[in-house]
Parts: C-alpha cells; sequence; structure tokens
C-alpha cells in the first residue's frame, strides 16, 4: 500500500506583527524525504503514530514534508504555495491509496483564510478517491471546506497538546479499519457562534473538561471519532470559534445527534469560556503572598504559543518593580541582546535595552524596552530535546540562547521565539526551575506540560500584547458577526 505521510502546521495570528516567512519554518521543523522519518518516528505526535501505522503494515511511505512555525502573523503567499506544491508533488507523479495528514485547523495564508482547507480541497481536484485523514489542533478553526475535501478527521482533546500521538493512532486506525470493510465512517460538523477565550480552554477545566468528557463518551458508545474545538480566536476570518466534528459508523443521524449534543453543551455553558482579568499589579502584589515556590505568573497576553512577540516587558517590569526575588523568566525574544551578551562574554557585567524590539499595531502599541543592567551567566546554542509529555522526543531550537542575571531575576532570552512548556528552557540554560520562587512565563496553557507538577500556585498576569485575553480590543472585520461574546443578542 502506497501511503503519503505530511505535516503542514500553522497557528495563525492574524493580528500579529510577526512575519510567518521560509525562516520561521526552518526555525522550528522543515525536514523532507527520508529525514521527515528520522525526525518524527518515535515522537508523541500525529506524524509519530503514523509513521508507526504504516510500518506496521509494511507500507510504502512517502514523506514529502514535514512542517510547523510557532504561532505568528498570516503565512507569506510564496511559501504557503512552495509548501502546498511540495505535497501535492508526488501526488501529481503517481496515485496513492491512502494520505495521512497532521494539519493544524487555523493557518491563514496572506491570499488564504481557509490554508487547511485549499491544501485539502487540491488535493482532491488530483486524485478525487483519495482517502484522507486529517489530525487538527483543539484550537482548529473548522469550516466547510475542511469538511468536504477529507475522508476522516479527528483534533486534539487535551489542552496542553499532550495526546498528539493518540489521536493520530486513533484515526489511523479508523482509517486501516474502513479500509479492510470493517467500518463506514460518516462524518457531520457544526459550529456555534461563540468567540472562546483560549485562556479558558485548557482542558482539565470547566466547559472544556465536561465537553471533552463527553467526547471520549460518546466514542465509548460507538462514535468513531468525536472531537471539540474550542477553535483560534486571534485569527480574524469568518469562521473562527467553537465547532465539532463527529465521524460516525454508518449511521448520519446518530452522528448528527452526537455533534449537536457538543455543541448545545457549549452554548450553555458558554459564559465560562470568557476570561475576566483584574490590574497588573494586583496580580503581582497577590504572587508576594506565596512564600514558597515555585510560584508561576503567567504573562498571558505576550504568549508565543498564540503568536505573541514575546518582547513586551510590561509584566517583567511589574515584577522587578515590585522587588520580587527569586525570579526566573521564560522567554524573551531579543536576537540583538544575545548577540550582545555573547560580545560581553560570560560572567561580565551588560547594560542593555531588554525586549520592546517589536510595534503592535494591531493593538496601537509601540515597543518599549526595558533598560537594564546585568550579569551574563549562561551563553549556548539554544538546542535541546524536549523530555517532557508534550512534544516529547521531539528536538527544538531556541537559537543563539542567553541568560541575563539582574540580581533578583534571571531571564532567559532567545534568537527564535518558543513559547515554555517544557522545564528544558530552565534547565539546559543553567536553571533549577525547582529552586525558584517565581517561574515567570509568556504561555497560556501549554505551561502546565511541564510546569504545573512544580506549581505551588498560579497567578495570571494581565499584561498587553498581540494574544491578549480581551478579544474586544481586537477589531475584527472578516469575523461572522453576531457572535458571543462581542456582540448583544446573539441566538445559537
Amino acid at each position: 500500500m502506497r501511503v503519503l505521510i505530511a505535516m503542514m502546521k500553522h497557528e495563525t495570528n492574524t493580528f500579529s506583527p510577526v512575519p510567518t516567512d521560509l525562516t520561521r519554518f526552518k526555525n522550528w521543523a522543515y525536514y523532507t524525504g527520508t529525514d521527515v522519518l528520522d525526525q518524527f518516528g518515535d515522537t508523541n505526535t500525529p506524524t509519530g503514530a503514523y509513521i508507526d501505522h504504516a510500518r506496521k503494515r509494511g507500507c510504502e511511505m512517502v514523506t514529502p514534508l514535514a512542517t510547523e512555525a510557532m504561532p505568528s502573523g498570516p503565512v507569506q503567499r510564496d511559501v504557503y504555495e512552495d509548501m502546498v506544491e511540495t505535497i501535492l508533488a508526488p501526488i501529481e507523479a503517481e496515485p496513492f491509496d491512502l494520505a495521512l495528514l497532521d494539519l493544524h485547523g487555523a493557518m491563514v495564508a496572506e491570499h488564504e483564510p481557509d490554508g487547511e482547507g485549499c491544501l485539502l480541497s487540491r488535493i482532491r481536484a488530483i486524485q478525487p478517491d483519495l482517502p484522507i485523514a486529517v489530525t487538527l489542533d483543539l484550537h482548529c478553526n473548522l469550516t466547510q471546506r475542511m469538511i468536504d475535501n477529507c475522508t476522516m478527521m479527528i483534533g486534539f482533546k487535551t489542552y496542553p497538546h499532550v495526546d498528539m500521538y493518540e489521536v493520530g493512532d486513533q484515526i489511523s486506525k479508523v482509517m486501516f479499519r474502513t479500509l479492510e470493510g470493517e467500518v463506514s465512517p460518516v462524518m457531520v460538523w457544526g459550529n456555534r457562534p461563540i468567540l472562546a477565550q483560549t485562556l479558558c480552554m485548557g482542558t482539565a477545566d470547566i466547559p472544556m473538561s465536561g465537553l471533552q468528557d463527553m467526547t471520549r463518551k460518546l466514542e465509548r458508545e460507538g462514535i468513531l471519532a468525536a472531537t471539540f474545538f474550542g477553535g483560534f480566536p486571534m485569527a480574524d476570518i469568518r469562521d473562527a470559534g467553537v465547532s465539532a466534528v463527529v465521524v460516525g459508523d454508518g449511521n448520519d443521524a446518530q452522528a448528527r445527534s452526537a455533534c449537536n449534543r457538543l455543541l448545545d453543551a457549549a452554548w450553555d455553558d458558554r459564559t465560562r469560556f470568557i476570561y475576566t482579568g483584574r490590574p497588573l499589579d494586583l496580580a503581582v502584589s497577590e504572587a508576594r503572598e506565596h512564600t514558597e515556590g515555585p510560584t508561576l505568573l503567567l504573562d498571558h497576553a505576550d504568549n508565543v504559543g498564540s503568536g505573541g512577540t514575546a518582547d513586551v516587558m510590561e509584566v517583567i517590569r511589574e515584577v522587578h518593580n515590585q522587588n520580587l526575588e527569586n525570579v526566573a523568566v521564560g522567554v524573551v525574544w531579543d536576537p540583538v541582546a544575545v548577540r550582545m551578551m555573547q560580545e560581553t562574554g560570560l560572567g561580565n557585567r551588560v547594560s542593555i535595552e531588554l525586549g520592546g524590539k517589536t510595534d503592535m499595531p494591531s493593538i496601537g502599541r509601540l515597543g518599549e524596552p526595558w533598560y537594564v543592567e546585568g550579569r551574563v551567566i549562561s551563553l549556548n546554542d539554544g538546542r535541546w530535546t524536549v523530555e517532557g509529555p508534550m512534544y516529547t522526543g521531539v528536538e527544538v531550537s531556541t537559537g543563539p540562547t542567553a541568560v541575563l542575571d539582574t540580581g533578583r531575576m534571571r531571564i532567559v532570552v532567545v534568537s527564535f521565539h518558543h513559547e515554555p512548556w517544557d522545564t528544558g528552557i530552565f534547565s539546559n540554560n543553567g536553571i533549577d526551575p525547582i529552586q525558584c520562587r517565581y517561574l515567570l512565563l509568556k504561555s497560556r496553557i501549554h505551561y502546565r506540560a511541564g510546569f504545573q507538577p512544580l506549581a505551588r500556585a498560579t497567578i495570571c498576569c494581565d499584561g498587553h500584547g498581540v494574544t491578549t485575553s480581551r478579544n474586544d480590543q481586537l477589531h475584527y472585520e472578516a469575523l461572522r458577526r453576531p457572535i458571543y461574546p462581542l456582540d448583544n443578542n446573539v441566538h445559537s
């Protein structure tokens, strides 16, 4: 059996000023041919699961591309087209028996608001009868075009996304059972007018915990795959928001009923999808009450994992001004500062303008650097392998990396954008996170994968940034309206 396995992933924040060029993909993951097998075999990813299934069945695997970039602005047109053409090329050359695709569901290109739907429709145009299985992120903004151009799909049930291999394994089994004539998949979907806040999508929390329990219960009752998507609200496209997709076994009415149950439950609990914040100084002041660490301070409005610039210094400056001691910061993006620290040398003192290199016109903010003095205590190439439960076994790179010690605060400064979801971001830079009183993380929910087990307390710190948890501060133009909570009198 000839099987196409490909990965093309990006969560696009249309409000982010960070450009998504080819370099951004190559900084995170860009592999072709047999390198895909070497890099993603034995990893906790959907692609890892696809490889295992194909190997077990003795399939001929063709792996044209496996690429992912950290979230940022719209993917440049030429980069998107090159990635799509790379995936299409082997299909144009010779037909396949099956395609297994590891996608995200919230990719927006400069010229195409539905990156995944476009890719799938172009595959279908070449080989209309090709069976296609797709895995998608929990933050997928699902569209009719995605549904129309694949055979079956499934999304992550966990946030942090620790079940990536699991869902790839599940949909692979369903696909091979389909090819062997054991099941007859039917797929239905729907959405509700809710623009849920990402900070309220943690699957250990209400309402997502209950919704994901429902998907698992439906699967135990005979549904082949049930998925509830929280959606990605930082994408100004028509279909942003919550949705659900259900793959049933030959019974369309059963699948439709299951899908509607998920969506109705989400609508009934919609108020819990909205985050309510408080003044930053009060949040940091509360942190002082926690005498044992680590206490986690979340700078969630500047989260790289949702397209943040990672160089907004507002929360870091407030923590410094309130004299919190023994703080480790992960991370600040500032390649200029890294170069200065490299030139200064290990163990030497340096005065720099840290962060604030990026303007954010979508929220009307200019970059504001922080003038700080400290000692360079670590320099390295930023390469390490994830050992925690999310992206386990994947090698990541923060590019040339340095640590600045201000006396009360140790700041990891990176050249490539990175969200701190794994403790390796500290331990590989000479910092033991367990020994810190405070860990200041530019993260929303993914931090839970590596850091939740260490935390004595967690405090959300409402700074500014293009991943703000106040969606009413953003100017939407393409989004379907009316939608909750931006509009009044919204009906399901």
